[in-house]
């Protein structure tokens, strides 16, 4: 994993892109993108995680987050190996159409990395960003927000529901309550 993209500081804001193995399209599905939803969620009432704001992406997800108590790395690790668990339960017990292919990739992933036993879901690194100066806060608020709309999903930014974008409107149904920057 590149050094320039660890997370150094575990109480500063960072900028982070946590991406599925091969860009594999598995956030089509609600079952997965649920389980992601009611994960941040969690990990903000009991792991202390400030969540300002996110964008889940059919193969990836950028957040901007802090840590109340400073254990920011460990609290992404666990959260991406409960996901990771999660998901690849419900593709191999749930009524995925791609579940031999997607298993293969991920296995496939799995045998690159000592550390993996049978399938790899995300990628090691998480191309954390830290966040020092307003510009690079409002740049990186801008550019998730954004993502759906330049992906060609949505014509604007709030109408993409698996996005903090609408937390940032008024009067907008929310899935996630996020820490307004």
């Amino acid at each position: 994993m590149s050094e320039a993209w660890k997370i150094r500081d575990q109480h500063a804001l960072y900028f982070l892109t946590m991406r599925v193995v091969f860009w594999l399209d598995v956030f089509t599905r609600q079952a997965y993108r649920d389980i992601i939803v009611e994960s941040l969620q969690y990990c903000r009432e009991k792991k202390h995680l400030e969540v300002f704001a996110y964008v889940l992406m059919s193969n990836h997800l950028h957040l901007i987050v802090r840590s109340k108590n400073g254990t920011l790395s460990d609290t992404v690790r666990d959260f991406k190996k409960f996901t990771a668990t999660s998901i690849l339960e419900q593709i191999e017990t749930g009524n995925e159409s791609r579940k031999k292919w997607l298993l293969s990739e991920m296995a496939f992933a799995a045998r690159k990395h000592k550390r993996n036993s049978n399938y790899q879901f995300w990628t090691h690194e998480n191309h954390a960003v830290e966040l020092s100066t307003n510009e690079m806060i409002d740049q990186r608020l801008n550019y998730t927000h954004q993502n759906p709309v330049k992906a060609g999903i949505v014509d604007n930014a709030e109408d993409y529901i698996y996005s903090s974008a609408r937390n940032y409107c008024d009067d907008m149904d929310c899935l996630i309550e996020v820490d307004i920057l």
